[in-house]
C-alpha cells in the first residue's frame, strides 16, 4: 500500500537518500558523471533538515510517499521561483526510486502537491524538468501538463536546458 503524507524533519535523511539515489538513477548521460558521483546523502540530509525546519524556506512544503513504511519518493512545492508568469505555484521537485516506478506514486505525489498549493491559495502550477529527461517529460505530458518554455541551467559545469510544463487550473487534480 502506498501512503502519501506531509514530510517532517524526521524524514530528512530518508528524503536525502531518495534524492541522491533518484538523481543517480535518472540522470546518467544527462548530468556529468562526476557530479552524480559526488552527490552526498550527508550533505543532502543537512539541506533537508534546514528546509523542513524553516517555515519561511520556500522549499519547506513537502510530501513523502511510503510503501510498507519505507520512503520511496517525495515532492515539494510552493511559490514559483520564476516571477512574472501566469503561474502562482510550482512543483519544485518530485523524485521516486526506480523500484517504485509504475505504481502510481508519481501521480499521487503530484496530486498531493497540487492540493498543497490549493491550501496555500494557489490556482495553477508549473514544473521545470531537464529537457533530455524524456521519461519525466512524458510523465508530465500524460498528467496534462502543457509545454511552456525552456531556459538554460548549469549543473556540474555542464550547460543544460530545462523545459517548463504547466497546469493553469489545479481543480483538474483530484482532491
Amino acid at each position: 500500500m502506498i501512503d502519501i503524507r506531509k514530510a517532517t524533519i524526521d524524514d530528512a535523511s530518508a528524503i536525502a537518500t531518495v534524492h541522491v539515489a533518484a538523481w543517480r538513477e535518472a540522470y546518467p548521460g544527462i548530468v556529468p558523471d562526476e557530479f552524480l558521483k559526488n552527490l552526498s546523502v550527508q550533505r543532502r540530509t543537512a539541506q533537508w533538515v534546514n528546509t523542513l525546519s524553516a517555515n519561511n524556506n520556500m522549499y519547506h512544503h513537502a510530501f513523502v510517499a511510503e510503501i510498507d513504511g519505507q520512503i520511496v519518493g517525495f515532492s515539494n512545492y510552493g511559490e514559483p521561483q520564476l516571477k512574472g508568469t501566469e503561474f502562482d505555484g510550482e512543483l519544485f521537485a518530485i523524485y521516486i526510486l526506480r523500484a517504485a516506478h509504475k505504481q502510481g506514486v508519481g501521480r499521487m505525489l503530484v496530486n498531493a502537491a497540487a492540493n498543497g498549493l490549493r491550501e496555500l491559495g494557489r490556482s495553477s502550477m508549473m514544473v521545470w524538468v531537464l529537457k533530455d529527461n524524456h521519461p519525466a517529460r512524458g510523465f508530465y505530458e500524460r498528467l496534462g501538463g502543457a509545454y511552456l518554455y525552456e531556459k538554460p541551467i548549469e549543473i556540474g559545469g555542464a550547460q543544460l536546458m530545462e523545459v517548463a510544463y504547466g497546469w493553469r487550473d489545479l481543480s483538474l487534480f483530484p482532491v
